[in-house]
């Protein structure tokens, strides 16, 4: 099976691969959903998953994993901006 991948199988099984990372790390406990790790490997697992559907003119997925790449770099950035709990130490006067 593996020895007919061409190129894109193997950047679409790349980018595949980093987000069911994302998504087992997620389901058992390893990674916070809310966390801007979980939400840039989704952007990054979903942006190479969309070159790979672009290299093979597949424009359903390309549309599909794009908007997945940019739904989750905005998660990230929101992320970032959100205050981090762990510096509210309310035992200062």
């Amino acid at each position: 099976m593996f020895e007919n991948f061409q190129f894109a199988d193997w950047i679409g099984a790349a980018g595949v691969a980093l987000l069911l990372l994302a998504f087992a790390m997620n389901v058992f406990g390893a990674l916070d959903r809310q966390s801007v790790w979980y939400s840039l490997l989704n952007a990054l697992g979903a942006g190479i998953a969309a070159y790979a559907s672009w290299l093979i003119a597949y424009l359903p997925f390309l549309i599909l994993e794009a908007t997945w790449c940019a739904v989750s770099l905005i998660a990230a950035f929101a992320a970032l901006r959100r205050p981090d709990p762990s510096q509210n130490d309310m035992s200062a006067p």
